[in-house]
């Protein structure tokens, strides 16, 4: 998906249509679980040895992501999360 680096947009600060810079956000990092919980060790207790599976469905992968934009008046300086598109397969890619 192709985006213009300026857009013109309302911004909820100015209460008014203002150009907007575009920036592309990197999604963050999914949280990481304890190892030492006890749910954890639980879960490992019952892999060992040849019991089968645990119970509860492993997580699916999602596949298209939501293309977020970061876009920052030129009057204010603020700046506003947008999302795109919504979910997509497609990289957001910024012309210059």
């Amino acid at each position: 998906m192709k985006l213009q680096k300026e857009i013109r947009t309302f911004c909820p600060y100015c209460n008014k249509h203002t150009v907007h810079i575009a920036k592309s956000v990197v999604a963050a990092k999914p949280a990481t679980t304890r190892g030492l919980s006890l749910s954890n060790r639980r879960r490992e207790r019952k892999l060992k040895g040849y019991v089968g599976k645990v119970k509860g469905k492993t997580p699916v992968k999602v596949l298209g992501r939501r293309n977020k934009v970061l876009l920052e008046c030129k009057e204010c300086h603020k700046s506003i999360e947008r999302v795109f598109g919504g979910r997509t397969k497609k990289k957001l890619e910024i012309k210059r």
